[in-house]
């Protein structure tokens, strides 16, 4: 359950925000939204794959993702560049591919995303996260 919620800043802000995003990779493999949303800041806002609005505040965010509730989805992180803007905050920005359970099959979605996350008091949380479907190179 310790991976599921924010965490202490036990390293430097470049490893605690890289730590933060990897939890929320792992909640978002529970398929709880509950589990999900606390990996974000009360007050986060998410720009969903999948949704036009923006979603602002943990009700929000927990909506959003109450459609994946016991889906078997999973995420998967392949590539990151994480700039550090201070001791409370860095930018993570990278590629991750959602596999989504489609009729029993997985379907891969890859995307991309962007994160701000933040030390709230002694945790680091998700202040705001983008996400879109990738665009594949041509081959």
């Amino acid at each position: 359950m310790m991976l599921m919620s924010p965490t202490l800043a036990l390293a430097g802000p470049l490893e605690d925000a890289n730590a933060a995003v990897d939890r929320w990779s792992a909640a978002y493999g529970t398929n709880d939204p509950e589990v999900i949303a606390r990996t974000y800041c009360p007050t986060a806002i998410l720009l969903g794959t999948v949704s036009p609005i923006i979603s602002e505040g943990t009700q929000a965010i927990i909506k959003y993702f109450t459609p994946i509730k016991g889906s078997g989805n999973t995420n998967t992180i392949e590539e990151r560049r994480t700039i550090t803007i201070n001791d409370n905050a860095a930018v993570v920005a990278g590629f991750y591919t959602f596999t989504r359970m489609v009729d029993g099959k997985p379907v891969p979605g890859p995307s991309r995303f962007s994160m701000l996350v933040t030390k709230e008091g002694n945790e680091w949380c998700i202040a705001h996260h983008h996400s879109s479907p990738r665009v594949l190179p041509k081959n």
